[in-house]
């Protein structure tokens, strides 16, 4: 019995990393995670949010008053990051109907409350994936928008950044396949700058890392808190290990 159990065992991790293995696509950077605790950072990823991701997107789990934790003002709120209409209490939702989004783009865009938590692989977090999908959009007239992804080929949604980030086209080289030397496959070889943006390559970078970090903060606002009481805990834990350690050193000193 123990022997079918393990052998079972085996076949499920097995399958676990066929399956990771399948989901193939690019290697994801890293995202600058101490980007979550600069507050300048996350300011300025909002309004990056509000600008270029809340005219599709929605963040309805998420309400702007809530951004009252990462420094901001009711009035800083209302003046900046609210459109016309909206009370600092309201839910970051949008107008856009999800039928004509489907009609317009081929899918009704996701809501975004909780994306940098869902979206993890090929070795990185939710928040690598994003990094790296933002930065990443190329320019391929294949498509119906016009342009396609990296990291998510054949995606629908058209590069919002492209004024600031300039437009880029991936390069691909035809290889055989070194595991079948009789196929051939498309290796990615870099991009080429087809024309600049308003930012340069290193300022892009350090928005895009804003906007992330504000999409890692938006998927848990109380991470933070969560993480200060965490380690409290275990520094509790570890101080009462001491105290019983000795406690039961005493208790069972005369017990022979």
């Amino acid at each position: 019995m123990t022997k079918k159990i393990f052998l079972g065992l085996l076949f499920a991790l097995g399958l676990l990393s066929g399956v990771q293995a399948a989901g193939g696509g690019a290697a994801l950077d890293r995202f600058p995670a101490d980007r979550v605790t600069n507050m300048a950072a996350l300011q300025n990823g909002a309004r990056l949010f509000v600008n270029y991701c809340l005219n599709c997107h929605a963040a309805s789990y998420m309400r702007y008053n809530r951004m009252l934790d990462i420094g901001l003002s009711e009035e800083q709120i209302k003046t900046n990051l609210m459109f016309a209409g909206k009370k600092v209490g309201d839910l970051m939702s949008v107008t856009l109907n999800p039928v004509q989004a489907k009609d317009w783009f081929g899918a009704a865009p996701p809501d975004l409350t909780v994306v940098a938590r869902s979206r993890a692989g090929n070795g990185g977090s939710g928040a690598d994936y994003l990094y790296t999908y933002m930065r990443t959009f190329y320019r391929d007239d294949s498509t119906i928008t016009g342009w396609n992804n990296l990291v998510f080929p054949s995606v629908a949604m058209p590069h919002v950044l492209w004024e600031l980030q300039g437009q880029q086209r991936a390069v691909f080289a035809t290889e055989r396949d070194p595991h079948d030397p009789s196929k051939t496959q498309h290796v990615f070889k870099g991009f080429e700058i087809a024309t600049a943006g308003t930012m340069t390559p290193a300022e892009f970078n350090e928005t895009v890392a804003d906007l992330v970090a504000f999409m890692q903060w938006m998927s848990e606002p109380h991470q933070g808190q969560r993480v200060r009481l965490g380690v409290f805990v275990l520094l509790f834990l570890a101080v009462f290990t001491v105290i019983a350690w000795r406690l039961n050193a005493a208790y069972w000193k005369d017990v022979k």
